[in-house]
C-alpha cells in the first residue's frame, strides 16, 4: 500500500432561500413548506408566454447585508443573467441568476478550528431563483412549482477549506449568520439552507490542485460532513488504484452513506450565459447602501467578544450564549435587571436553562413561559439570600411550566431562606451536641467534618437554612 499523503481541498457553495414575502421575480407568496402543490404560483413564475420579471427589492437588501456581514464588496453595478439548462422543474428552460457581476464579492469570514480561528475566503454572494420540486410516484414524476421562484442567495468560497470538519464549521457559521440577519431561517431540514461541496485530493506539498469533484444533495450537516469524508476516501482510493478522477458531479446518498455520479460536471459555457434581456442592470446608490448598513444587527463574534469583556464571561460561555440572536438577547435583558451579575446569570443560562430548554425542544425561545426580568429577579433573590441556589431550581421549574412572579412563587411555597442568625443559633447547638465526635475533630484542627455538620443544621431547618451563615456559626462556636 502506497505510504502517499494526501491534502483534501474544498470549496464551499452554499444556497439560501431568502425570507421575503414575495417571490424573486413576482408576487407569488414565497411561503412553500407544507404549502398543497402549485398554490402559490402565477403566469411569471411559471413562464406563460408575455410574462415579464419584476426584480424583488427586499431580496438585493438582504443579499448586500448578508455581503456585509462576510465582509464583501459591494458592487454599484450588478447584473442578472439567464443560466441555460433544461429540467422539469425549471419552467422557463433557464434560470435568471447573476453572474459574471454578482452584488457582492471578495468577502471572508472566521470559523473555529481544533487549531484555532481560520479565515475562509467569500468568492461571491449573488442572487437567483429556486427551482421547482420534482415528487416522484411510482412511475411518474409530478412538478410542483410553488418553490419556483423563491429568492435564493448563493455563497461561493474559495478553495481554502481542508478538512470536513472546517466545512461543517463553515456551514454552521453561515447559518448562524443569516439568522441573526433574520435573511433566512436556515432551516436546512425545510430546504431553506442547502450545500454543495466542491472537493478534491492532492499529494501534501503540491502546489496543483487536483480534478474538482461537486457533491450535491448535502441537507444536513451530518451530510456534509460524512459526504466529504466518504468522497475524499473514494478519490484517493482511485488513484491509489491507478485511475484518475474524472470531474463530475455526484450525489449524496444519505440512505447507503455514499456518493454516485449523476452526471459529468457542467462548465461556464455549457449553460450560454447572457445578460437577461427582461431586467434592467442593478445599481445602487450611497443612501441605499446606508440603510441596508443601519439594518445589520450585532453580529455574533462582535458580540461574543464584547460579553466576555465587558461582563468576564469565558470564550466557551460567550460563545453559547450568542449562538443564536434570540438567546443573546434574552440574556442581556435577564442582566438588564438592576443587581444581577452577568457571571451568575451566564452560569444560569448555560446550564439549567439550556438544560430546560433542550428537553422542551422549543423552537422559539419567546413562546417560552419564563420571561427574562423573572429570570433576572429570580437571579436576585438567590444573590440577595433571600432563596437558596437548589430552591431557585424548585422555582425556575414552577416557573417553567406554569409561568409565575418568582417572588409569589417563594411565599407561596415557603422557600424563603433563614438568614437571621439569632433563628439559627439554637439548631447549630443541637447539632454541635448531637454531633459531639465530629464538632471535636473540628475543634483539633480537621476540617473536614464542617461540611457533615452544615448538612445535619440542613437537615434541621429542612433546607431553608442560609449555608454560609450556618458555616459561619459553627465555626465561630468550635473555634
Amino acid at each position: 500500500m502506497s505510504q502517499m499523503k494526501y491534502e483534501t481541498v474544498i470549496g464551499m457553495e452554499v444556497h439560501v432561500e431568502l425570507h421575503t414575502s414575495s417571490k424573486m421575480f413576482c408576487s407569488c407568496p414565497a411561503d412553500h413548506f407544507q404549502i398543497g402543490a402549485n398554490e402559490h404560483i402565477c403566469p411569471v413564475c411559471t413562464a406563460q408566454p408575455g410574462a415579464l420579471p419584476v426584480i424583488n427589492g427586499r431580496a438585493l437588501e438582504l443579499t448586500a447585508m448578508t455581503g456585509l456581514a462576510l465582509h464583501c464588496q459591494i458592487r454599484p453595478h450588478s447584473v442578472f443573467a439567464r443560466k441555460n439548462y433544461v429540467y422539469p422543474d425549471l419552467p422557463k428552460g433557464y434560470q435568471i441568476s447573476q453572474y459574471e457581476f454578482p452584488i457582492c464579492e471578495d468577502g471572508w469570514v472566521d470559523i473555529p478550528t481544533s487549531a484555532g480561528t481560520k479565515r475562509i475566503g467569500i468568492v461571491r454572494v449573488h442572487l437567483e431563483e429556486d427551482t421547482g420540486k420534482l415528487v416522484h410516484e411510482g412511475n411518474a414524476s409530478l412538478v410542483d412549482y410553488n418553490r419556483a421562484g423563491v429568492p435564493l442567495m448563493e455563497i461561493v468560497t474559495d478553495a481554502s477549506l481542508r478538512s470536513a470538519d472546517e466545512a461543517f464549521a463553515y456551514v454552521q457559521k453561515i447559518r448562524q449568520l443569516v439568522r441573526y440577519l433574520d435573511a433566512s431561517t436556515g432551516d436546512m431540514e425545510k430546504g431553506a439552507m442547502r450545500c454543495e461541496a466542491n472537493i478534491s485530493v492532492r499529494p501534501e506539498g503540491s502546489e496543483e490542485f487536483g480534478t474538482k469533484v461537486e457533491v450535491k444533495n448535502l441537507n444536513s450537516f451530518r451530510s456534509v460532513r460524512n459526504a466529504i469524508d466518504y468522497e475524499v476516501k473514494r478519490q484517493v482510493e482511485v488513484i491509489e488504484e491507478g485511475g484518475v478522477v474524472r470531474q463530475v458531479t455526484m450525489g449524496w446518498d444519505e440512505g447507503d452513506g455514499s456518493t454516485r455520479e449523476q452526471r459529468s460536471k457542467e462548465y461556464a459555457d455549457d449553460y450560454r450565459y447572457f445578460p437577461e434581456p427582461d431586467l434592467l442592470d442593478v445599481r445602487v446608490d450611497a443612501p441605499w447602501m446606508q440603510r441596508v448598513e443601519t439594518e445589520l444587527p450585532e453580529l455574533p463574534d462582535t458580540k461574543a467578544s464584547r460579553f466576555a469583556d465587558t461582563h468576564g464571561l469565558e470564550p466557551d460561555e460567550a460563545a453559547m450564549l450568542v449562538e443564536d440572536r434570540s438567546v443573546a438577547e434574552y440574556f442581556e435583558q435577564v442582566i438588564g435587571v438592576d443587581g444581577v451579575d452577568a457571571k451568575g446569570a451566564a452560569n444560569w443560562m448555560t446550564g439549567e436553562f439550556f438544560r430546560r430548554l433542550k428537553e422542551t425542544d422549543a423552537a422559539d425561545i419567546t413562546a417560552i413561559r419564563v420571561r427574562p426580568q423573572q429570570l433576572g429577579q429570580l437571579l436576585k433573590l438567590v444573590t440577595d439570600s433571600t432563596i437558596s441556589g437548589s430552591a431557585a431550581k424548585d422555582v425556575f421549574g414552577v416557573m417553567w411550566e406554569s409561568g409565575g412572579e418568582p417572588d409569589k412563587i417563594v411565599e407561596e411555597k415557603g422557600l424563603k431562606q433563614i438568614s437571621d442568625s439569632s433563628e439559627l443559633e439554637s439548631s447549630v447547638e443541637a447539632v454541635i451536641a448531637e454531633q459531639s465526635e465530629a464538632a471535636d475533630k473540628v475543634r483539633g484542627g480537621d476540617e473536614k467534618p464542617i461540611q457533615f455538620l452544615m448538612g445535619q443544621v440542613m437537615r434541621a431547618t429542612k433546607g431553608k437554612a442560609n449555608p454560609q451563615l450556618v458555616q459561619q456559626l459553627l465555626r465561630e462556636r468550635l473555634s
